[in-house]
């Protein structure tokens, strides 16, 4: 069962390229799960590389680009019911104690609005369980080749209030991650440590309702990049640090009542982000007005009100779901520099407001036999408020759109288990304000983007599961932010690009005890014409790699009056870009990632563990680091080196 399409649906219902990670109860305390460990396990899903908290999401191939400026995400981050982010990067959220992450893949207007051209990274947290109580603890320690000595540990707890009324459930974890980049003589200086914690009250008042009241907090903090200049290398020459603070703090509430044919859900959630950076300014920065500059200091402060309210149901055969939305996205961003003797210059500052409001429904009918008819839209409003502080004095713009992002799907189900879809689904981008190289104010155009796909899903009794898929994607006006020759980076429109993409799974149980995975992604993403219309040749769009393969094999088996669990896996991320601005542009990719995986359970404990990057692998993740260095030398992110972590987690 799955809730990415705002209700719940077995998944051979859900005509949507949509990919499940479930996390086993006994799995999860491990507070080092991520947005990498889902990119791992499914096709299609690519992240740049900057570091924790600071890298953007893409899905099946639709990457405006690697660097981090003003410009809306295309992929949204979704907990449970409301959006974490709307221009913010992904804030590395840690899967604690959470049941499953759905990816939905290709675009998502109908639904979700603007700003999911590339989809929806929805993670399912596990809701306060009114009649049970319980405790898991875990703790763990890790060693880093070239590095240093880390630890993680969890703590979940259950607690029933109130003659089974309501329930508590409280989620509190850290991490200390050793680094291994050395900078000069300070060695592992890229060390991140990171705290977070989430309270759920569940309370059923009665008459079918359930209301449910979330708090999240999450605080990461990064000492130093981890980027380096030759390949293959771990280590640079003595630079100043360049720290990185990512802090996000959230709250929602839900209500639902699902007595009755129609299920009822109101829902509101707030998030704030909040992400300081310091680079070094010592290169590259000499253009500004400061005869010693030291530092660039890049501050971000971003807030999304999301509200809603849904109702959806069945009437004989048809089922329909309809909804009202609003969404405020508020985000400010100040970059300035400073010199060695303290005086500081203001770079940029920019302010904007995004509202967006929406009248949305998805109804599905039979047509004929087992085939069935999709149809979805959303009637939107979008208002955009744009400032941004000039030497000339504050500029100030509102740009409004309205319209309609449809979707339609047709679908085959003949039987429980299997689903063949074809599908056409759209999305947009409100277009903002950009500033010229003379520094003028000018209006960028959105984004429109429609894909038509074909997916098959089918899963057979034993548990053997196959999905395939192939789409093909427009992209019109990209919004893409450009890295400038100064080194700064501004929002601007690169033209139209095309995709193509083709990708299947399949798990199957092959012996007693033993399971194979493996999975394939296939994508051409190009930017066909520039702004001007003319036609482009092999100008790639960023990040996303030309192929993945991946593999795994894995076998459970008794021991005593325990279980133990095995699992080798490899991936292999093919070559990728920095760029299609020829200028900037440079080759990365050529990852071969491994693992091994162990676990042995026996009553209320369970061991594990595990060795990653077992070959030792220093391929180039991410060909950026530092922007205002770009231009002068040749950056590299290799592969974190071979890791070795053991873990214990007990339930009571």
């Amino acid at each position: 069962m799955v809730t990415g399409s705002k209700r719940t649906q077995s998944l051979d219902q859900v005509p949507i390229a949509l990919s499940v990670i479930r996390f086993d109860d006994r799995h999860g305390g491990n507070a080092r799960s991520n947005s990498q460990t889902i990119a791992r396990a499914s096709e299609g899903f690519a992240l740049s590389g900057l570091g924790p908290g600071r890298n953007r999401l893409f899905l099946r191939g639709v990457a405006d680009s690697a660097f981090g400026g003003e410009s809306q995400a295309t992929v949204a981050v979704v907990l449970d019911e409301a959006r974490l982010t709307y221009s913010a990067p992904d804030p590395d959220l840690r899967l604690v104690d959470v049941d499953r992450v759905e990816v939905l893949k290709g675009p998502q207007g109908s639904l979700y609005g603007t700003g999911t051209l590339g989809g929806i990274y929805h993670i399912v947290t596990r809701r306060p369980v009114l009649d049970e109580t319980s405790l898991v603890a875990s703790a763990g320690v890790e060693s880093v080749a070239h590095g240093g000595f880390g630890g993680s540990g969890s703590v979940i707890v259950n607690l029933p209030l109130g003659k089974s009324r309501a329930a508590l459930r409280v989620v509190g974890y850290g991490t200390h991650e050793p680094g291994w980049i050395d900078t000069g003589s300070n060695r592992d200086s890229n060390v991140t440590d990171l705290m977070g914690a989430r309270i759920a009250l569940a309370v059923e008042p009665g008459g079918g309702w359930r209301i449910d009241l979330t708090g999240v907090a999450q605080s990461l903090d990064t000492r130093d990049s981890q980027y380096a200049y030759a390949a293959h290398a771990r280590s640079r020459p003595a630079q100043i640090a360049e720290p990185h603070d990512s802090d996000l703090r959230h709250i929602a509430l839900r209500a639902e009542r699902s007595a009755g044919p129609v299920t009822l859900v109101l829902s509101s959630g707030v998030t704030y982000q909040g992400i300081d950076e310091v680079l070094d300014a010592t290169q590259g920065a000499g253009g500004f007005g400061l005869t010693d500059p030291r530092l660039f200091n890049d501050e971000r402060r971003y807030r999304v009100l999301d509200g809603e309210v849904r109702a959806f149901g069945s009437s004989g055969s048809i089922r329909w779901l309809a909804g009202l939305s609003y969404v405020r996205a508020k985000q400010h961003g100040v970059q300035t520099l400073q010199g060695a003797s303290g005086a500081v210059v203001t770079l940029d500052d920019d302010r904007r407001t995004a509202i967006d409001s929406a009248v949305f429904t998805d109804v599905t009918f039979p047509v004929f036999g087992s085939f069935d008819l999709n149809l979805g839209a959303r009637l939107f409003h979008n208002v955009q408020h744009d400032a941004r502080s000039l030497p000339g004095g504050m500029i100030k713009r509102e740009t409004t759109r309205t319209g309609v992002t449809p979707s339609a799907a047709l679908s085959w189900n003949p039987r429980s288990g299997r689903l063949l879809f074809l599908r056409y689904g759209s999305a947009l981008r409100q277009g903002g304000v950009n500033i010229s190289q003379a520094g003028a104010p000018v209006l960028l155009k959105g984004d429109e983007f429609a894909t038509i796909e074909a997916g098959w899903r089918e899963e057979r009794p034993g548990g053997a599961r196959i999905e395939l898929g192939v789409w093909h994607s427009w992209w019109e006006d990209v919004q893409s932010d450009l890295l400038q020759p100064n080194g700064l980076i501004e929002t601007g429109n690169a033209g139209n690009a095309r995709i193509l993409g083709a990708e299947a799974s399949v798990s199957l149980p092959l012996a007693t005890g033993w399971k194979g995975e493996a999975g394939f992604n296939i994508t051409s993403a190009m930017l066909s014409r520039n702004a001007l219309g003319l036609r482009l040749n092999d100008r790639r769009l960023p990040v996303v790699p030309d192929y993945v393969i991946r593999g795994a094999l894995s076998r459970a088996f008794a021991v005593g009056d325990g279980e133990a669990n095995f699992k080798a896996s490899l991936r292999y991320v093919g070559p990728a870009r920095l760029s299609f601005d020829p200028v900037v542009d440079r080759p990365m990719g050529k990852v071969l990632e491994s693992a091994l995986d162990a676990q042995f359970a026996s009553g209320s404990w369970l061991w594990s563990a595990s060795i990653d990057n077992i070959v030792g692998s220093s391929a180039d993740t991410f060909a950026y680091g530092n922007p205002l260095r770009f231009a002068f030398t040749r950056q590299r992110t290799p592969q974190r080196p071979r890791t070795v972590s053991l873990s214990l987690q007990r339930r009571f």
